[in-house]
C-alpha cells in the first residue's frame, strides 16, 4: 500500500528509525543531514517525506527527493510527484471511479486473472452525501415530493417502477391539496406509523399520513427525517446498492453511508488522522479529494487539496499526483486580537488581506505568534476560504492547539502521544512563539491581528462596512447626508427629536437610531459555533449584571439547525438568551426576508409621528431599506453578539468604548467590555460543548448506520452483476478489446475535426452537470429506455452511466462551435454537410472508421475538474485536441484518457494558419516519443504546421501509449 520497499534496495533504508519501543517505524528526513531541511516550509517537508518513503525508482526517484530539498532553487521550475496517504470522494464524483474499478475486474477476469486483485492501492473514503433531498418538511402543505429530485424524477429500473407524484395527505377538502377551511378529518391527526423496515415503494412512504398543515401540531423532526431517508433510498436504490457492494467487494474502500454528514465535515470530524499508521510505519496524513472543501483539512495540519475525477482515480490506483514545486507564501500573524473581534471578523479579515496579495496557485503557510490565538475551527474556516484568494492550500502546521482539539475527538491518549512524538521527531510540530523555528518562504505577508476590528454593514447595503468603533459618528453622518445609499437627509433641528410612547403600561422614548428589531440568525457566515457561543455567553453575563432588553424591541433567535440549539442548550446559555427576549422562533428564514411579526402599534405610531430613522440589527445577510419592516429605514448586519449588544443598548448611536450599555437597578454602569467573553472562554466552551458533541454524534452515526442503509441488499460476488436495464449504473467500454501487449503508437490519419472551438472553452461546455434537455442526445437515449422527461434527472446523477455521459459530452447550450456560428450543442458532419448533435456526428464518424480531433483556442478546459471532460471525448472517438493553450489540470486529464494534447507554436493559432476546420488532418507519430516533442501536422489542403505534444514526463508518454490510465493499470494485472 505504501510503495515501501523494505529490502536493501530501498535508497533511503538508512533513514528508518523507530518509536514505541521499536514497534513503529518511520523515515526520518532529518537523517539526510542536509541543512536545507530545517529551512523548508513544513508543507514542503510533508511532500519530501512522502517522496522519501515512496521512492521506488519509477514513480518517485531520488532526483525528486533532491529537488524537494532544493526547493528554494527549484520552485516554479520542477515537477515532483506526491503520493498522498488517502483519497476522499463524494458520491457524485466517486461513482464513476468505482464503476471503472468494477469494469476493470470484468476485463482482467476475461484474461483469466483473479479479479479480486483489482483494488485501490491508496486507502479511499467515499462519503454518500449528495443524495438527500427535502421531499417532506414539518409543514405538510409543502410536502409535495418529486421522486426524481430537483432535476426530475425517480431513479428506476424500468417503466414499471416509475412513481407518480405524491398526493397531499388524506382528509377533507383542505387535506386533498386545496387551501380552505380545515375539515378536521380524522386523517389529519393520525400519528405517523412506525417505519420499521424500509418501505418497498414511494407509495408506501406517501401513504404514511402527515398532519394537516392547518393544525398547530407539526410532524416531528424524527418522522420527517425518516420519510426523507425513505425517499432517498427509493430514488437512489441502484446507486446505494452499488456503493454497498463496493464497501464489501473492494479492499481499501470505506463507504460512509447516507445521513452521516457532508463530505468536508466528515473529513474533519471523523476521517482526519494527522498521522497514518499502516504496515508498521507511521507517516503524515495527507489527502486529495474530489470536493472543493477538501482544503479545510489544512487547518488541522493535514496537507490536502481538491483534484479532478481522473486524478483521484490515478491516486487510487497507485499513481502519484504530479505538481510543479509551488511557491510557499509565509503568512505571519502578529499582534493581539481585539477583544470584540469575532472569529468571523478574523476569517474575513485574513481572507481580504490574502485576496489582495496575488497568491494564485501558491501554497500559503501560517506562522508567527498570532497563530496560537486561533482555534482549530478558526483555522479550518480560513483554510476553506482558499478559493476566495486562489491559493492551492492554506496550511497550519500542527501545534499544541491541534493536539488540544484532537483530545475532544476519537483519539486516545496513547495515540495523541504517538502523534506528537512522531511530529516532533521529523520537525513537523511547531511552536509559533519561537522564531528560531521559522522556515524560509518564497515571500512573507504580515498581518497584524490587532488591525482587524469588528464591523457592521449598513444602513442600506451589505457592502457598506462600518467599523463598530465609528458607528456613532457614521450614523450621525447618515442623518446629515442627502438621501441615497447611506443618507437620510434629516434636518439639524429634527435630529434631536424624541417621541414618548406607552408600551405595556410603561413610558419609553424613541429617537433617531433607536433599535426596534434585533434578530440573531445563525445562517451563512454566522453559523460558526464560536460566534454563536460568544453571543450566548455575553447574554449570560448581561443577565447576571442586571441588564435587560427593552420589551418593545422585536427580538428573535433563529438557529440555522437543531445542532445550534443543542450546543447552546448544552453550554447553558439558551435560558439567558430567552431572558433577554431572544427566544428560539424556529428554523428557517424569517427576519432576513421581512417575516418579522408586526411591530407594536405604539412603536409604529411613534416612528411615524417623529419621522424617525428607526433601526433593525440582524446577523443575517440581507437588509435593504424597508425589507425588514417598511417603517424601519436603517438596518445593519452585525455578528450575533453585536446584535445582542445593540439590543441591550437600544440604539446604534453609541460608542461602546466610552458609553455604558446600561445602568443596573443599583445605579452601576455596565460597559460592553464588562460582559464580552474572552476568546479563551469561548474556545474552551466550544471545545467542551460543540466539538465533543459533534464527534460523538458522528461516531454514533458511523457505528450505527441508519435503518435504510443497513437493510439494503447487495450482491456478495467478486464481480458486480450489472443490470442491463439500469439507466444509472452501467459497465463502461473503456476496456473493450484490451490486449496484454501494449500496441505500437498509431498515427492519426486523415482525421476530421469534430468541433472547431474558440477561446475559454470550459469544463461546463465539455461536460455539463445540470439537467438533461428534452431534445438532447441523452434524452433520446433515456426515452428509448421508456423513461419520461420527468424521469431524466441530471447528468450529475447519471455519472455512472457512460451511455448518458457520452451523449452529454459537448451538450451545453452555451457551446460556441465555429462550424455552426451560434451557441448550441451541434456540429457539422463534414462529409455529409449535415448539422447534427455532437454525439450523432461522432457516432457516424466512428462507424465510418474516421479519426477525430478537436481544434480550439486559448485556455481549453478551464473551470471545474470533472472526470467526464476527458472520458466523454475519448468515447466519442477524439484522438487529439489541438489548442493554443490548455488548463493544466485538463491537459493531465486528456493524457490520463489517452488523448493527445497538442499545442500550437507560440504566436500561431487556427486563424493565423488559415485553417477552416474542414480539412483532414494527419499527425504522424514516431516509434518513440519524448517529453514536449514537436510533431508535424499535415492537412488535406497541402498546409503543414508544427505542434508541441504536451507530455511533460515519461509517465505521461507511458499512459498515452497504453491508451490511458485505466488500460495501463489493467495491463499491470495481466
Amino acid at each position: 500500500v505504501m510503495n515501501v520497499c523494505l529490502s536493501t534496495e530501498h535508497p533511503y533504508n538508512h533513514l528508518i528509525e523507530t518509536l514505541n519501543d521499536g514497534r513503529i517505524k518511520y523515515f526520518n528526513p532529518q537523517k539526510l543531514n542536509d541543512q536545507r531541511y530545517d529551512k523548508l516550509p513544513l508543507s514542503i517537508r510533508v511532500l519530501l517525506e512522502a517522496a522519501v518513503r515512496n521512492c521506488d525508482g519509477f514513480y518517485t526517484k531520488e532526483e525528486d527527493v533532491q529537488n524537494l530539498l532544493d526547493w528554494q532553487q527549484q520552485q516554479c521550475k520542477t515537477e515532483v510527484p506526491f503520493t498522498p496517504a488517502r483519497v476522499l470522494l463524494q458520491d457524485f464524483t466517486g461513482i464513476p471511479a468505482m464503476v471503472d474499478l468494477a469494469a476493470m475486474r470484468d476485463a482482467v477476469a476475461k484474461h483469466g486473472v483473479d479479479p479480486s486483485l483489482v483494488n485501490p492501492k491508496c486507502p479511499t473514503d467515499l462519503i454518500v452525501d449528495h443524495s438527500l433531498q427535502i421531499d417532506y418538511s414539518k409543514c405538510a402543505i409543502q410536502n409535495t415530493p418529486n421522486p426524481g429530485g430537483g432535476d426530475g424524477p425517480s431513479q428506476n429500473q424500468g417503466p414499471s417502477r416509475s412513481a407518480p407524484s405524491r398526493p397531499l395527505p388524506r382528509g377533507g377538502s383542505h387535506c386533498g391539496g386545496q387551501r380552505g377551511t380545515c375539515s378536521k378529518a380524522a386523517a389529519c391527526s393520525d400519528p405517523l406509523a412506525s417505519p420499521g423496515q424500509p418501505p418497498a415503494s414511494v407509495q408506501q412512504i406517501e401513504n404514511t399520513p402527515l398532519l394537516c398543515p392547518f393544525h398547530l401540531k407539526p410532524v416531528s423532526e424524527t418522522e420527517t427525517t425518516l420519510k426523507n431517508q425513505g425517499m432517498e433510498l427509493i430514488r437512489n436504490k441502484e446507486r446505494l446498492q452499488f456503493f454497498k457492494w463496493c464497501s464489501k467487494a473492494f479492499k481499501n474502500v470505506n463507504v460512509v453511508p447516507p445521513d452521516v454528514g457532508a463530505v468536508h465535515q466528515v473529513n474533519l470530524e471523523y476521517l482526519s488522522r494527522v498521522v497514518q499508521v499502516r504496515g508498521g510505519f507511521i507517516y503524515p496524513d495527507s489527502v486529495v479529494g474530489t470536493d472543493s472543501h477538501t482544503t479545510m483539512i489544512n487547518g488541522l495540519g493535514i496537507l490536502g487539496w481538491g483534484v479532478g475525477g481522473i486524478e483521484s482515480e490515478a491516486v487510487m490506483l497507485g499513481q502519484p499526483v504530479s505538481l510543479t514545486l509551488p511557491q510557499v507564501v509565509g503568512c505571519k500573524l502578529v499582534g493581539s486580537i481585539n477583544p470584540l473581534t469575532t472569529s468571523i471578523d478574523i476569517v474575513l479579515g485574513i481572507t481580504k488581506h490574502l485576496r489582495q496579495a496575488g497568491i494564485a496557485g501558491k501554497f500559503v503557510e501560517f506562522f508567527g505568534p498570532g497563530v496560537s490565538q486561533l482555534s482549530a475551527p478558526d483555522r479550518t474556516t480560513i483554510a476553506n476560504m482558499c478559493p476566495e484568494y486562489n491559493a492551492t492550500v492554506s496550511f497550519f502546521p500542527v501545534d499544541q492547539v491541534t493536539i488540544k482539539h484532537f483530545k475532544k475527538t476519537n483519539f486516545t491518549q496513547e495515540k495523541l502521544e504517538l502523534l506528537e512524538s512522531y511530529m516532533r521527531a521529523v520537525k513537523l510540530f511547531r511552536c509559533f512563539d519561537d522564531p528560531s523555528e521559522d522556515p524560509q518562504y518564497s515571500e512573507v505577508i504580515e498581518i497584524n491581528l490587532s488591525s482587524i476590528v469588528p464591523y457592521v454593514s449598513g444602513p442600506k447595503r451589505p457592502q457598506d462596512r462600518v467599523a463598530v468603533c465609528s458607528m456613532k459618528e457614521d450614523f450621525q453622518s447618515c442623518l446629515d447626508e442627502k438621501v441615497g445609499f447611506k443618507g437620510f437627509h434629516i434636518s439639524k433641528e429634527k435630529q434631536e427629536t424624541r417621541v414618548p410612547f406607552l408600551h405595556c403600561g410603561r413610558e419609553y422614548q424613541l429617537a433617531h437610531g433607536s433599535v426596534v428589531i434585533a434578530a440573531v440568525i445563525s445562517c451563512t457566515n454566522n453559523c460558526n459555533p464560536a460566534v454563536m457561543l460568544t453571543a450566548g455567553l455575553m447574554a449570560k453575563k448581561a443577565v447576571e449584571a442586571g441588564l435587560v432588553v427593552k420589551p418593545y424591541i422585536r427580538t428573535s433567535l433563529a438557529p440555522g439547525s437543531g445542532m445550534v440549539t443543542h450546543y447552546l442548550s448544552t453550554s447553558g446559555v439558551l435560558p439567558y438568551f430567552s431572558q433577554l427576549g431572544f427566544e428560539v422562533i424556529g428554523y428557517g428564514c424569517a427576519t432576513c426576508i421581512g417575516n418579522t411579526a408586526p411591530l407594536p402599534e405604539a412603536v409604529v405610531d411613534a416612528i411615524k409621528q417623529g419621522d424617525l430613522v428607526a433601526c433593525g440589527v440582524l446577523s443575517g445577510n440581507r437588509h435593504f431599506e424597508g425589507r425588514l419592516c417598511d417603517c424601519v429605514r436603517a438596518n445593519y448586519l452585525a455578528s450575533p453578539p453585536l446584535v445582542v449588544a445593540y439590543a441591550i443598548a437600544g440604539t446604534v448611536g453609541i460608542n461602546f468604548e466610552k458609553e455604558p450599555l446600561g445602568v443596573t437597578s443599583e445605579g452601576k454602569e455596565v460597559y460592553l467590555r464588562d460582559i464580552w467573553p474572552s476568546r479563551e472562554e469561548v474556545q474552551q466552551t466550544e471545545e467542551d460543548m460543540v466539538i465533543s458533541s459533534i464527534f460523538k454524534d458522528v461516531r454514533g452515526r458511523m457505528d450505527k448506520g441508519n435503518t435504510f442503509w443497513n437493510n439494503i441488499d447487495c450482491p456478495e460476488s467478486i464481480l458486480f452483476p450489472w443490470d442491463h436495464k439500469s439507466t444509472y449504473i452501467r459497465s463502461p467500454c473503456f476496456f473493450s478489446k484490451l490486449s496484454k501487449e501494449v500496441p505500437p503508437p498509431q498515427s492519426i490519419e486523415n482525421a476530421h475535426a469534430l468541433l472547431f472551438l474558440g477561446d475559454k472553452v470550459t469544463t461546463d461546455h465539455i461536460s455539463p452537470a445540470g439537467s438533461i434537455a428534452r431534445v438532447s442526445a441523452a434524452a433520446k437515449y433515456l426515452q428509448s429506455k421508456r423513461l419520461t422527461p420527468r424521469e431524466f434527472n441530471s447528468y450529475g446523477a447519471r455519472r455512472g452511466n457512460d451511455a448518458v455521459m457520452t451523449r452529454g459530452t459537448f451538450a451545453s447550450i452555451k457551446l460556441q462551435n465555429r462550424f455552426i456560428g451560434k451557441s448550441g450543442p451541434k456540429t457539422l458532419h463534414i462529409p455529409s454537410g449535415q448539422t447534427l448533435d455532437v454525439f450523432e456526428a461522432a457516432e457516424r464518424y466512428q462507424r465510418d472508421g474516421i479519426h477525430l480531433i478537436i481544434l480550439a483556442g486559448k485556455d481549453y478546459g478551464s473551470g471545474n475538474s470533472r472526470d467526464w471532460v476527458a472520458k466523454g471525448p475519448y468515447l466519442l472517438g477524439v484522438r487529439a485536441v489541438i489548442a493554443e493553450s490548455f488548463e493544466k489540470l485538463h491537459k493531465n486529464q486528456l493524457v490520463g484518457m489517452g488523448i493527445m494534447p497538442l499545442e500550437f507554436l507560440p504566436g500561431q493559432n487556427a486563424d493565423s494558419l488559415e485553417l477552416n476546420g474542414k480539412e483532414r488532418f494527419t499527425i504522424t507519430l514516431p516509434e518513440s516519443l519524448s517529453p514536449r516533442q514537436q510533431l508535424n501536422v499535415n492537412t488535406s489542403q497541402g498546409k503543414s504546421f508544427i505542434v508541441t505534444a504536451l507530455f511533460d514526463t515519461e509517465m505521461d508518454i507511458i499512459l498515452f501509449q497504453h491508451g490511458g490510465l485505466l488500460r495501463y493499470v489493467a495491463r499491470t494485472f495481466l
